[in-house]
């Protein structure tokens, strides 16, 4: 990027802008919590604030290791009175940008899971991966709505909306909040549900991190324990015909199934099996959690005679084993990705995405995904919530090595395959697929218009000064986006 010129001085980043905090200030801060504090320059900083997406390294004026909700409330009443803003990590999967020059909240340490089999619903603290819910939730025939990966941390994905392999059948994951606990901008500590605050718990299930930092939630478990799933890796040279075969297949399918099919561009990696390592596949994704296992295994089998299939096998297994349907990878990485969502997928849409992104052209993407939405996902719960993406028909979703090489270039790459899909278009964006984001403006034109204005709202309400600007911030004082035409 070219500099500005002299007559134009550069923005001041927010460390430059913030006043400055002495060695007393971060001392009588580590009097207020239970977890650790570090402050620039400490040793430890880095090791607390490293994040699984490589791709971001954080460099805030203070880290502090929450233990529990009195530390997060601590550390935001702190941050406010010395002029900072707040940002939140738990694992890192999903950071926007540095947190630079604020207070980051880690919440790993915060690892509390309770099941209760009668109500048939979970609360999990602020730190707790979806891994380990799944596995207590098994115990009694349960399981949650999690994403593609079982290490994910499930505030983080839920406060998104969070979509996942049974989301066609039961809906997003935010639809099953029950309550939150939720600490504002003015440090206070809230219970938020449909009944005590309303307008908040509209505003968290969905609009991300924008209202606070959750410390806590209770969520609905679905009455789950088998499924029929897995993933099939093909030859990369039948592409097109499988592409157009899932294009006319999956619409087709009973809500019980959910599925993607995903072009990957894989490393030559030792980890990887022969069959795949260093290749470019086409890999479809497969989940049925029907009452019939056999009904589930016979749905897939169009799909399974569209292409040569090189590895990978569909079939029944439990909850915790879930993860083996995408095959994310486990290991921190450095990553770029981009989503957007369809209207429709006709004949000419697939061939736009072969031609952008198809195993014929050399692009440094490792992944280009296309979802299938509907079902559960394209209603709205009991109780309305600020979730983006009920009305489409597919999801994309692009990913590439965010490397310093490819630091220009993939971006424009990413951007092109997507830009390509923009006459079969629905409007806006799943918060958790917005990938990098030019600002609040961009993050607001992801929810429909009405959903949009009561978030500002609720942000204007509670986070008037934006205490709370990292990650998928809304900007408290923007307008909201005006409603295009056929959009009403």
């Amino acid at each position: 990027m070219p500099q500005a010129p002299a007559t134009v001085p550069a923005p001041r980043t927010a460390a430059e802008t913030a006043p400055a905090i002495g060695a007393a200030d971060v001392d009588a801060l580590r009097s207020r919590v239970h977890g650790p504090v570090y402050a620039a320059g400490d040793e430890g900083l880095a090791a607390e604030v490293f994040a699984w997406n490589l791709a971001v390294t954080h460099t805030p004026a203070v880290a502090v290791g929450a233990t529990c909700a009195a530390d997060v409330a601590a550390a935001v009443s702190w941050a406010v009175e010395h002029g900072r803003t707040v940002a939140v990590q738990a694992t890192g999967h999903g950071p926007v940008r540095n947190a630079d020059g604020a207070v980051l909240v880690t919440t790993r340490r915060m690892q509390g899971v309770s099941i209760d089999p009668v109500r048939r619903t979970a609360r999990v603290e602020a730190g707790v991966t979806w891994e380990k819910v799944l596995a207590a939730a098994a115990e009694h025939g349960l399981t949650g709505l999690c994403g593609s990966s079982s290490g994910v941390g499930v505030v983080g994905y839920t406060l998104g909306g969070g979509v996942g392999s049974l989301g066609r059948k039961f809906g997003f994951a935010a639809d099953h909040l029950l309550s939150v606990d939720l600490v504002t901008a003015d440090g206070a500590l809230r219970t938020v549900s449909a009944d005590t605050e309303p307008d908040l718990f509209f505003a968290v299930r969905g609009g991300k991190g924008n209202v606070g930092i959750v410390t806590s939630v209770e969520f609905e478990l679905v009455p789950v324990s088998t499924l029929v799933g897995g993933g099939l890796f093909f030859d990369a040279a039948d592409a097109p015909a499988l592409l157009h075969a899932f294009r006319t297949w999956a619409p087709a399918l009973p809500e019980e199934a959910s599925t993607s099919i995903a072009v990957l561009r894989l490393p030559p990696a030792e980890e990887l099996p022969g069959p795949v390592r260093g290749r470019t596949v086409v890999h479809l994704r497969y989940a049925y959690c029907g009452d019939d296992l056999a009904e589930g295994e016979r749905l897939v089998e169009p799909m399974r005679g569209a292409g040569r299939a090189l590895l990978g096998g569909i079939g029944p297994m439990p909850t915790t084993a879930m993860d083996a349907i995408h095959m994310d990878p486990r290991d921190p990485m450095p990553g770029w990705e981009k989503g957007m969502l369809l209207a429709e997928l006709p004949a000419e849409a697939v061939d736009a995405f072969l031609a952008a992104a198809g195993p014929q052209v050399d692009v440094p993407l490792v992944m280009a995904e296309i979802r299938l939405m509907g079902g559960a996902l394209a209603r709205q719960p009991r109780v309305p919530s600020a979730v983006a993406g009920r009305d489409a028909a597919f999801s994309v979703l692009v990913l590439g090595p965010a490397v310093p090489e490819l630091a220009e270039v993939l971006p424009q790459v990413g951007r092109g395959v997507l830009a390509a899909l923009a006459p079969w278009a629905a409007p806006g964006c799943m918060v958790n697929f917005l990938g990098e984001v030019s600002g609040p403006a961009e993050v607001a034109a992801a929810y429909p218009p009405a959903v949009a204005e009561r978030l500002l709202a609720v942000k204007a309400a509670v986070d008037p000064t934006g205490v709370f600007s990292h990650g998928y911030a809304l900007d408290p004082a923007a307008p909201a986006p005006a409603v295009p035409a056929g959009r009403a």
